[in-house]
């Protein structure tokens, strides 16, 4: 198609979408599952890191919840839930509280739950896999493929809020939270649904995934220092960020908060090694979510980015923003995994979350643990202490394994 013809279409399709706002926010982090409390240690840089529970004696770390992050979960039959839907029941109760989403407010028909999630139900698997094989049971429970699914996640949140619009998962390892927010978004732009509730989901802590990750070589064995010169691996995590998506006519119409606006997404595949990152990928993917904003790259404010820790990624991500943004001219950057952990499909809705508090505060989150700067890594990563800073427009970076890459702005709201 000619590029003019496109540019036409594409600006048609505009004119009949409609303007979305986050409205609402919720989490359920190893470093706070209140915003309050989450952000604080954001901006305070203090990382939720400690042996994993789940493997000992070890020294892999984890990034895990506290013991309280599950109390009250609203749901009326929860030994039916694998661990990763009872966090999501707890964020989503979060998110539609902070978006004063009430019953009689909204039509359920027209509220979709679109959740990333990467890896299932691993609690379920392991414990189920620990009976048959360890302690020699014969029966598995007959709840099992129920909890293990990793449709499950979407399948309560819409149970437990009785929301009945479109439901379903997106698995896109790492990048899954942030291709769930941009398809949602998508839903709530053509019409198809007034709210969606959307972000990512993980809960990943078991022995068998720390082991196998650990098989990589590229878990930190004392802490994450994403871009720093030190670095040397991530610290898993379990989580959930979820935000609500609404069309500013239907929040206006209810007189809701809105918290910022949606802006744009992008996402790409690298079509290449299914470990080894590409900085075109990632480059192209931070691209298409600037085109759909109708951004210019200097406009950019801050980047949180996908920022793991290892010594490849953080490298390659450097490039990538090199390239889209210009050496000399790429915006702050920082990875508040330095202080959440790499919560897989999680990370994106989680780092949605952060993205949106930092336009609101203007202030940006450091990045955690940095003791010495990369020449490989040539950012301004706000290494160790927030900086105010006049915050307008943030990108979000998610870049996972298989080459998958996403991308999505958030703007003030006006």
């Amino acid at each position: 198609m000619d590029s003019r013809i496109r540019q036409c279409a594409n600006d048609q399709w505009r004119g009949f979408m409609v303007n979305v706002c986050v409205s609402g926010l919720g989490v359920v982090a190893p470093n706070g599952s209140s915003l309050d409390d989450f952000w604080a240690s954001l901006v305070t840089a203090t990382s939720a890191f400690s042996p994993a529970r789940s493997v000992l004696p070890s020294r892999i770390l984890a990034a895990e919840l506290g013991i309280d992050a599950l109390k009250d979960v609203p749901i009326a039959r929860p030994l039916m839930c694998d661990r990763s839907a009872l966090i999501a029941i707890a964020a989503a109760s979060r998110a539609l509280d902070d978006a004063r989403l009430t019953p009689g407010s909204y039509d359920p028909t027209r509220v979709a739950v679109v959740i990333g999630n990467g890896a299932g139900g691993q609690t379920t698997t392991e414990q189920q896999y620990q009976l048959l094989y360890r302690q020699g049971h014969g029966r598995i429970s007959p709840l099992a493929v129920p909890k293990i699914m990793g449709s499950s996640t979407a399948s309560w949140v819409s149970i437990a809020f009785g929301l009945q619009g479109p439901a379903f998962v997106l698995s896109s390892a790492c990048a899954s939270g942030t291709h769930a927010i941009g398809v949602a978004a998508q839903l709530v732009q053509s019409g198809v649904v007034d709210v969606a509730v959307t972000g990512g989901v993980e809960a990943c802590l078991t022995v068998g995934t720390l082991r196998a990750w650990e098989a990589m070589g590229i878990l930190a064995t004392d802490t994450c220092r994403p871009f720093a010169r030190g670095r040397a691996g991530l610290v898993l995590a379990e989580g959930a960020g979820l935000i609500v998506l609404e069309s500013e006519a239907h929040a206006r119409a209810r007189k809701a908060p809105m918290r910022a606006r949606y802006a744009g997404y992008g996402s790409s595949a690298d079509a290449g090694d299914l470990t080894k990152p590409s900085a075109d990928g990632m480059a192209r993917a931070m691209r298409a979510a600037l085109a759909a904003s109708q951004l210019l790259p200097r406009e950019i404010d801050y980047v949180n980015a996908h920022g793991t820790g290892t010594k490849t990624n953080d490298r390659v991500e450097t490039e990538a923003l090199h390239a889209v943004f210009g050496r000399e001219t790429v915006p702050l950057v920082s990875s508040t995994k330095s202080v959440t952990g790499h919560a897989l499909g999680a990370a994106g809705g989680l780092e949605a979350v952060a993205s949106v508090l930092t336009l609101q505060h203007h202030l940006v989150p450091p990045t955690a643990n940095f003791d010495e700067a990369d020449p490989e890594c040539a950012l301004d990563c706000v290494p160790n202490i927030a900086r105010p800073h006049a915050v307008r427009a943030v990108m979000s970076n998610s870049f996972a394994f298989g080459g998958l890459n996403a991308s999505v702005v958030f703007v003030e709201a006006r």
